[in-house]
């Protein structure tokens, strides 16, 4: 039986969500964020799930309207204060991934002092991919490879990422059915799963249901069984 010990997901459909009702999609991504609070602390408390990745903000998104763009920065920082105590209280290890340099100092640090704080904590770590995408990724580690002296390896390759953990289990709301420029290297043989539910609609039972069918695939990884 297999083992969905790290789970990714692209969290799609915010801002469709907010439009359905009539809202201003803002009110999506706030909706968003509670449900990554929820998923979060499932995940914590499954004794099987040891990493959790979300993306949470491309390199891409940096076009959306400005005023969506500073929302959704004044949101991150909002909810990283404020999820501090929950990180601690369910021994849940805050690790981002992306390259950061982008951000205001303000939110930096703030990244860096939930990533600091949760630093001795040895349960669920909760990866936010922020300014985040794959091809960026790989060309980062590449560059910090480039002056090496042996041969560059695969193992080297994948020590040299922001993510170095293959994904088992990755997952995307929405209902489209294309990975965005996330986790090309490391989901590699992941399990694919595409739902049409917007990430705001998303539950906790939707993860079991999927994790549940996870659990009786025949994963090969390119063998015969």
């Amino acid at each position: 039986m297999n083992r969905a010990k790290h789970i990714a997901i692209i969290m799609d459909g915010n801002g469709r969500w907010a439009e359905l009702q009539g809202k201003k999609r803002v009110k999506g991504h706030e909706q968003g964020a509670q449900v990554v609070k929820d998923i979060t602390t499932f995940c914590s408390n499954h004794f099987e799930i040891e990493r959790l990745t979300l993306y949470a903000f491309s390199t891409e998104n940096w076009k959306r309207p400005r005023l969506e763009v500073e929302f959704l920065m004044k949101l991150l920082e909002k909810y990283l204060r404020n999820e501090l105590p929950s990180y601690l209280e369910n021994n849940v290890k805050f690790e981002p991934i992306g390259d950061l340099r982008e951000f205001s100092k303000s939110l930096q640090k703030t990244i860096q002092e939930v990533k600091d704080k949760t630093a001795h904590c040895d349960g669920l770590v909760q990866s936010l991919a922020l300014n985040y995408g794959s091809r960026n990724e790989i060309v980062r580690a590449v560059n910090n490879l480039k002056n090496s002296q042996d041969t560059i390896t695969e193992s080297m390759l994948s020590d040299a990422l922001d993510c170095k953990h293959d994904i088992d289990l990755l997952i995307r709301t929405g209902g489209d059915h294309r990975l965005s420029n996330f986790l090309l290297w490391q989901a590699a043989y992941a399990e694919l799963f595409f739902c049409n539910t917007l990430w705001p609609d998303f539950t906790i039972s939707d993860l079991e249901k999927i994790i549940k069918k996870f659990t009786k695939i025949e994963r090969r990884f390119g063998g015969l069984k």
